[in-house]
């Protein structure tokens, strides 16, 4: 499939369409804590870091400096400010800094977008610092999860399937860049108060996924979302299901690297 511009629309309504409920950030805030290096403070990459969604929490959680390198520049325009963190422009396949930067790295739905990824694999075990740790939140095409927009757009889920790695090739891919597997977390999140709010951030297509779909599909899946929300009377949250891998330098490597 053509790769997503994230420089046309998407930029446009990313940070909103994708912005995250205060519970939201401190499941995610929590998750990476439980799978980092035990020491504070770390360094931290946020590759494929787009508008800043998690690049300030990376910041204040672990305490150090951040790099959100990004290969749209105007996602990179549209990213959020923080003392702690600079913007790169870059991509999987070349990251922007030297050897033995980073003591964590994040790659919040990024993987899918490389087009090298054994590049990239080997580009993250070159920025990590012995005892460094990759954390990847991917939807895996043999893990889909019951996503609720699916059923409004039906055929969103196959495209997704077609997008996204299997959990064994990611696996296979980083193994053969030094990247052993530690832990593979299910996390629920909330996405949206209420299906008003979810049909709301829907309607803005922030999702790279709706680049493939076609425009009648798209019309008629918010229509049927716009009704089933001005029929909920009392507000239900709408949470959903994602995977967090957790990849660390292979103890020989970094023997080696050290």
């Amino acid at each position: 499939m053509k790769p997503v511009d994230y420089d046309g629309r998407q930029h446009t309504v990313y940070a909103t369409g994708r912005a995250l409920p205060g519970e939201t950030t401190r499941t995610w805030a929590e998750a990476f804590s439980a799978r980092a290096p035990a020491q504070r403070p770390l360094t931290v990459l946020d590759l494929g870091s787009g508008t800043g969604r998690f690049t300030p929490l990376l910041a204040d959680t672990f305490g150090g400096p951040v790099y959100g390198v990004e290969p749209s520049s105007g996602m990179r325009e549209q990213a959020a400010a923080h003392p702690a963190v600079r913007y790169l422009q870059g991509r999987g396949e070349t990251v922007p800094l030297p050897d033995s930067t980073c003591d964590l790295a994040l790659l919040f739905l990024s993987l899918h977008h490389f087009t090298d990824p054994p590049a990239a694999a080997a580009e993250l075990r070159r920025v990590l610092r012995p005892g460094g740790r990759v954390l990847i939140r991917s939807t895996f095409s043999d893990r889909m999860p019951d996503l609720l927009w699916h059923r409004y757009f039906p055929s969103a889920r196959g495209i997704e399937e077609r997008t996204f790695p299997s959990l064994p090739a990611t696996l296979d891919l980083f193994a053969a860049a030094g990247l052993e597997f530690v832990a593979l977390d299910r996390i629920r999140e909330l996405s949206a108060p209420s299906l008003a709010a979810y049909a709301e951030r829907l309607r803005l297509r922030a999702i790279s996924t709706f680049e493939h779909l076609s425009e009648a599909e798209i019309e008629q899946g918010l229509a049927a979302l716009a009704t089933d929300a001005a029929a909920e009377q009392v507000p239900h949250p709408v949470y959903l299901d994602s995977d967090l891998l957790t990849l660390a330098l292979r103890r020989a490597e970094a023997s080696c690297a050290g």
